[in-house]
C-alpha cells in the first residue's frame, strides 16, 4: 500500500501523478544536442578527408583519392607495327616419294644410309640385271634376223619392178612382194621395241633418286627379291629444303589477304607451338580455291627455306602472315585497356601525379600490344597495373614495367 492509497482502495485505482513540465523540456534539449553533435561529426569528417586545394584555386581531390596508390605505367609509343594474322598449321614436305623397283628381281645392293641426304639422280640400289641383259641380246638377235629378211625383200621388190616393166612378171607378183616387204618392216620395228624394252629394264635395275631429299628408314634389306607390285617400296624420300607450311585463317580475312598478295609477296613466319620460338621465314605461295563451309576457314600454303632443318614434316606450328605494316602507329600494352559502360578507355598519369580516365578507340590488337586509333599521343604515361583501385583524380606513385611487352 502506497502512502497516498486509502484503505480498501484497489491497487490499480491509485492515481498516477502527471509528468512534470521540467522532464519534457529536458528530453527535447537532449534531442537537439544529439542532432547538433551528429552534424558536427559529419562536418569534421568531411574537412579531414579533403586534401588541400592545389595551386590556382583547383578544388581538392575526393577522400578516396587522397591515398597514394602504387601503379605500373608504360609509355605510349609511336612505331611501325606489322599487322599479323595468326593461324594454326602443320609442316608439309614439298615432295614425298616412295622409291620402288620397276622390275622384278633380287636386290643386289643398297647404296644409301638411312637419313642420308641424296641428290636427284643418285643411285640408291641395284637389282640383278643379268636376266634383262640376256633378254636384250636375244631381242637384238631377232632384230638382226628380221632386218636381213627386210633387206632381201626390198631387193626382190626392186627386181620385180624391173621385170614388170619388161612384162616378164605379172603386176600381182609385184604387189605381193610389196606386201611382204611392208610386213618385214613392221616386224623390224617390233624387234627394235623389244630391244629398247630390254635396255630400259637394265636401266631400271639401277634405282636412282627422283628428287633432292633425305632418305627415311629402309624397308627392304639387301638380298630380298623385290617386285614392281610391292606396296611398301624400298625407302621413302622426303624433300626438306625448301619445305611448306599449310595453315588456316578465318574466311573474313580472305579479301584483305587476296588484295595484298596482288600488290606484293606476303611474308609468313613460322613459330613453334609455344608461340615464341621462331622456326623460319617464308613467302605465301597459294590461297586455296575453296572455303571450308564447316569451319568457315580458308587454307593457305607458304614455302620456307629450311637449310638448318628447323621445320620438320607433320610438325604443328603457328603461322603468322604479315599482311601490311602500320607506319607510326600509337601502341600501348594490352593490359592498359579498360572497358566501361561508355566503351574502352585507359588511365593516363597527369603531370600533377593523378590518374585520369581517357576514352580511346582501338584499331587492332597484335599479340600483347594494342594499336590506338584515337585518344592517345606518343609519350603519354598509361597505367598497366593497379587500375582496380583507381578513381578519377586518384593520386598515384608510378613504377615502370619490369620488361617490355613482346612484339607481335
Amino acid at each position: 500500500m502506497t502512502p497516498n492509497q486509502k484503505p480498501n482502495q484497489p491497487y490499480d485505482a491509485v492515481p498516477v501523478a502527471p509528468q512534470s513540465k521540467r522532464g519534457g523540456v529536458g528530453r527535447a534539449i537532449g534531442i537537439v544536442v544529439a542532432i547538433v553533435a551528429i552534424g558536427g561529426v559529419a562536418w569534421l569528417v568531411r574537412v579531414r578527408t579533403q586534401a588541400p586545394a592545389g595551386q590556382g584555386g583547383a578544388p581538392a581531390a575526393s577522400g578516396s583519392a587522397a591515398r597514394v596508390i602504387p601503379v605500373t605505367v608504360s609509355i605510349a609509343e609511336a612505331k611501325d607495327v606489322p599487322i599479323v594474322l595468326e593461324g594454326l598449321g602443320n609442316v608439309l614436305p614439298l615432295a614425298t616419294v616412295t622409291v620402288k623397283t620397276q622390275i622384278d628381281g633380287r636386290l643386289d645392293q643398297v647404296l644409301f644410309k638411312e637419313g642420308q641426304n641424296v641428290k636427284k639422280g643418285d643411285v640408291l640400289a641395284l637389282v640383278d640385271s643379268r636376266p634383262f641383259a640376256i633378254a636384250q641380246r636375244n631381242a637384238e638377235a631377232v632384230l638382226a634376223r628380221d632386218q636381213a629378211l627386210l633387206d632381201n625383200a626390198r631387193l626382190n621388190e626392186g627386181r620385180y619392178q624391173k621385170l614388170l616393166e619388161q612384162k616378164l612378171v605379172s603386176e600381182q607378183q609385184l604387189t605381193d612382194q610389196h606386201a611382204q616387204t611392208a610386213q618385214l618392216m613392221a616386224q623390224v620395228r617390233q624387234d627394235q621395241a623389244a630391244v629398247d624394252a630390254a635396255r630400259l629394264n637394265i636401266e631400271y635395275a639401277r634405282i636412282v633418286s627422283p628428287i633432292d631429299g633425305v632418305t627415311g628408314v629402309r624397308m627392304v634389306d639387301q638380298g630380298n627379291v623385290v617386285h614392281a607390285s610391292d606396296p611398301t617400296g624400298i625407302v621413302v624420300l622426303t624433300q626438306l629444303d625448301p619445305i611448306a607450311v599449310l595453315f588456316t585463317l578465318p574466311e573474313d580475312d580472305l579479301p584483305k589477304i587476296a588484295q595484298k598478295q596482288k600488290e606484293s609477296p606476303l611474308v609468313v613466319e613460322a613459330y613453334a607451338r609455344d608461340g615464341t620460338t621462331k622456326l623460319g621465314k617464308g613467302e605465301l605461295l597459294v590461297i586455296d580455291n575453296q572455303i571450308n563451309t564447316t569451319t568457315a576457314t580458308i587454307r593457305l600454303k607458304a614455302t620456307f627455306p629450311n637449310p638448318d632443318r628447323a621445320l620438320w614434316p607433320n610438325e604443328f606450328v603457328k603461322a603468322r602472315l604479315v599482311v601490311t605494316t602500320r607506319k607510326g602507329a600509337i601502341v600501348v600494352p594490352a593490359p592498359a585497356i579498360q572497358r566501361g559502360p561508355s566503351g574502352t578507355f585507359v588511365y593516363v598519369v597527369s603531370d600533377d601525379g593523378t590518374a585520369q580516365p581517357r576514352p580511346c578507340e582501338i584499331d587492332s590488337t597484335q599479340g600483347e600490344i594494342v594499336l590506338i586509333a584515337k585518344g592517345l599521343r606518343a609519350g603519354e604515361k598509361v597505367i598497366t597495373d593497379g587500375q582496380s583501385q583507381l578513381a578519377p583524380g586518384s593520386r598515384v606513385s608510378t613504377r615502370p614495367q619490369s620488361s617490355a611487352s613482346p612484339a607481335p
